[in-house]
């Protein structure tokens, strides 16, 4: 029996369970599955994908499933010690079934190959988290294809913030409304930093950004060039577009020995770690679309907020980051002259909705060149279904012949 299993798994039993704010997800759906899979959770670090996994074991009984943070500066990073756990956990309660909840199970070399013999060979339920794309069912180890089901956790989402605040938003006045809307899109919806008070939000999400950067890019990749890597970041973070190319021509101008393979590894990672997403030209040319600029969106508005000098204080861009991560199946248009919408929502190839995102808080402000290319893009792209997402404002426009709805920002959050 290994010792340092026996204590992990004693401690589990013997340690109270914390008070839990319940998320939209929700794994009981996954426990009694017709067909023996392993269920994994991934997302960015910090997302709360541990408080899920308590939330649920709570839900199954303390007693009938065994937590282990593999972050755990105790536990060895050797495959082994996966096998002493069972081992140890066999001796202890016999052949009883349990729920393994391993979170950050990917710090463990070569557990992909242990995860498919416990849920080919054992009674005992896996779920898994990470806080790398590999984790997910596309890009998981050979041995583990078609074994495995893959649930993504994301920050908060504003119903889930307002939950976080124990609000009632149809409850209060448009200017505290306003006031929450404001604090979710500045400091983000890490669960922790929409719990503390704004000076140490800042702390916090300064933590989290140094932690990442460290182990989940420069720890897991052995990266040396830790410098480069610091400042591809800074550009991304300021950059409305980027191609590779203008990236390396930028970095070469700092002083820095590199070329676009590296940059593009360096992308890569940051992808992975879903830090960063990326946003393409709608074009029917797949060679066109590869070639065109990128748009960069951050997981979280909090990274955008705190790290970027040149979007820290527009609120246009940071109300479109948060619009992008409520959207799937996404792209951006722009035409031959620049004329740009912002998103272009595609179902089953076919434009179901354009979307432009833009920081209104009166109806006379509103930029004609937002409704002139929502109006131009309506004709090209054959759509229209419009909607321009707004600061406060709700109204109808109705131009030439077109109709675009404007909705402000906390309604389209809320879905409301």
């Amino acid at each position: 029996m290994s010792q340092l299993a026996e204590n992990l798994i004693k401690e589990w039993w013997s340690n109270p369970a914390p008070t839990i704010i319940p998320r939209d997800v929700d794994l009981m759906p996954y426990y009694n599955l017709p067909v023996k899979k392993i269920v994994s959770l991934v997302g960015f670090r910090r997302v709360g994908k541990t408080y899920i996994l308590l939330d649920f074991a709570q839900k199954i009984g303390k007693e009938n499933c065994l937590y282990i943070n593999f972050e755990d500066e105790r536990i060895p990073k050797d495959v082994s010690f996966l096998s002493d756990v069972i081992e140890t956990l066999t001796e202890i309660s016999g052949a009883k079934q349990f729920t393994l909840l391993f979170d950050e199970i990917q710090n463990i070399p070569n557990w992909s190959g242990w995860a498919r013999r416990i849920v080919e060979t054992t009674n005992h339920k896996l779920f898994i988290t990470g806080s790398s794309s590999k984790l997910a069912s596309a890009q998981l180890p050979t041995e583990l294809r078609g074994r495995s089901l893959t649930i993504k956790v994301d920050p908060l989402s504003f119903g889930e913030f307002l939950r976080f605040k124990k609000v009632d938003i149809n409850l209060l006045p448009e200017p505290n409304q306003l006031n929450l809307v404001r604090e979710y899109i500045t400091y983000g919806g890490f669960p922790e930093v929409s719990l503390v008070d704004e000076g140490t939000k800042i702390l916090i999400i300064n933590e989290y950004y140094n932690t990442f950067v460290s182990r989940d890019i420069v720890e897991r990749h052995k990266i040396r060039k830790v410098e480069l890597l610091n400042n591809l970041i800074k550009l991304i973070l300021n950059s409305p577009f980027y191609t590779i190319s203008n990236l390396t021509k930028s970095l070469k101008l700092m002083g820095f020995d590199t070329g676009k393979a590296t940059i593009s590894r360096y992308i890569s990672y940051l992808e992975e770690s879903f830090f960063l997403k990326n946003l393409e030209l709608h074009t029917p040319s797949i060679k066109k679309r590869g070639k065109a600029s990128r748009k960069p969106y951050l997981v979280d508005n909090s990274f955008l907020f705190r790290f970027s000098t040149e979007f820290s204080n527009n609120f246009g861009r940071l109300m479109e980051n948060i619009v992008f991560n409520n959207l799937a199946n996404v792209y951006y248009w722009q035409n031959y002259q620049s004329k740009e919408i912002d998103f272009v929502v595609r179902e089953k190839e076919v434009n179901t909705k354009l979307i432009q995102v833009s920081f209104v808080e009166a109806k006379a402000t509103i930029r004609k060149r937002e409704i002139d290319n929502l109006v131009l893009g309506s004709k090209i792209l054959k759509c229209d279904d419009l909607t321009l997402i707004t600061w406060s404002v709700e109204d109808v426009l109705k131009i030439n012949g077109k109709i675009i709805k404007m909705i402000p920002l906390f309604k389209f959050l809320l879905n409301l």
